[in-house]
């Protein structure tokens, strides 16, 4: 079995895996990292190995308590990734959108692959069908499109994602709404078509706490997945404990 931790900006998210096959689960704060670490360890005795990716601070904290009870592995820069990284300044790239487009590579080894990952922020990653990795984009996700209409302006409330009832609002929050919303998907309708018109056939793969609130609205086929960074640290482990 193996303990997959993927260190967010805001939450931190792990799974227990026995091979392929996701067990449990689990979302706590970085606050409740101790007490919730413990319990997944004594909840699955035979648990010894653990993985870990962070973007978000406090992860160093993470590591040492996983070290009391597994042996760690971290991917980071220097880790081994299966596609070749064509992005200019590779140091900055974040470990979470190496991981996803390494986990999109194997599982789609010929084909061109998009991860789009819908969290705190939208990252498009695009990996071409010679396992290139050429890069992507960054915008707001959802939260953030809210917070800032709240925070930035005089009158406009703090809402919360829902699905619009139609494209042309009728009162502030309905047009807010549609704004935030249509707005998020047509910008992934478009990233989406631009890439097919210049590479042809291209695999989508969306993933992140908003997944599935967009994929239900999305048009283009997908494979909608909120669980795919941990599954692809899963599979990232293996290739590491092969080059060890």
């Amino acid at each position: 079995m193996l303990l997959a931790v993927d260190v967010g900006n805001t939450k931190i998210k792990a799974a227990v895996f026995e091979d392929d096959a996701l067990l449990e689960k689990f979302i706590f704060g970085k606050n409740d990292s101790e007490k919730k670490i413990e319990k997944i360890f004594s909840g699955y005795p035979g648990l010894a190995d653990s993985v870990l990716s962070s973007v978000g601070a406090g992860h160093n904290e993470v590591i040492s308590l996983l070290q009391k009870y597994s042996r760690v592995t971290v991917i980071n820069h220097q880790s081994v990734f299966p596609f070749q990284n064509l992005y200019e300044t590779p140091h900055t790239l974040g470990i979470d959108r190496m991981v996803l487009s390494a986990g999109a590579a194997m599982l789609f080894p010929e084909e061109s692959k998009l991860v789009i990952d819908a969290g705190t922020c939208v990252t498009y990653d695009f990996t071409d069908s010679k396992n290139n990795y050429h890069g992507g984009a960054i915008s707001p996700g959802l939260r953030l499109r809210y917070e800032a209409m709240h925070n930035f302006t005089a009158k406009l409330p703090l809402l919360y994602p829902e699905i619009p009832e139609n494209y042309t609002g009728s009162t502030t929050k309905q047009s807010m709404h549609s704004g935030v919303v249509n707005g998020l998907l047509f910008e992934i309708e478009g990233f989406i078509n631009r890439y097919v018109q210049d590479y042809g056939s291209v695999t989508v793969i969306l993933t992140g706490g908003d997944a599935e609130f967009l994929a239900v609205r999305l048009k283009n086929t997908i494979f909608a997945n909120s669980n795919f960074l941990l599954e692809s640290l899963n599979k990232l482990y293996t290739i590491q404990n092969k080059h060890d």
